[in-house]
């Protein structure tokens, strides 16, 4: 494809990534203060779709990945949290090699097996929870959901007009 029409797909995706931001601006009214600003979600779940294989099979996959990692992460603080006072400085790094270990049996479920986007979610989750003043596990939760949601949507809506205006430049 000459450059002249390939311009078009880079120009398409900057529209698309002003128009993440703008989501998030516009959610931000309506979610509690500390909630806001997670348009970086967005943009980790939108790559994501892609290395799932931009196919809506492979968005649903990503979304199932980024849910089980957000309860990997519920249940690595909850394990480490109640070991934390017989094992100490231990308790933590024990509950992330526990669960990191249960979690690799989910790949081999169809459904459950995109274990890259399983610890993207887990470690987005585990930001949320580390760097937002008075999160909860619901809160946490909810706001990832919701801007995995609205990146994978994005994935799907790149694939489509990109696969719409290449198969027009071919004709």
């Amino acid at each position: 494809m000459p450059l002249k029409k390939f311009v078009l797909i880079p120009l398409l995706i900057g529209v698309l990534a002003f128009a993440i931001q703008v989501v998030d601006q516009l959610l931000s009214p309506s979610m509690p203060p500390e909630n806001v600003g997670f348009s970086w979600i967005c943009f980790q779940s939108w790559a994501v779709y892609f290395f799932a294989g931009g196919t809506i099979k492979g968005g649903i996959k990503s979304f199932i990945a980024y849910a089980v990692g957000i309860g990997a992460s519920i249940l690595i603080m909850l394990m480490g949290g109640s070991l934390v006072s017989s094992l100490g400085f231990c308790a933590v790094p024990l509950a992330v090699g526990v669960i990191a270990c249960a979690v690799i049996f989910f790949e081999r479920n169809e459904w459950t097996s995109l274990i890259p986007a399983l610890f993207i979610g887990a470690g987005a989750f585990f930001a949320f929870m580390n760097y937002v003043p008075g999160a909860t596990f619901g809160k946490a939760a909810f706001t990832e959901i919701v801007y995995c949601l609205i990146g994978l949507v994005f994935g799907y809506v790149t694939v489509t007009l990109r696969s719409a205006y290449e198969n027009k430049v071919k004709k």
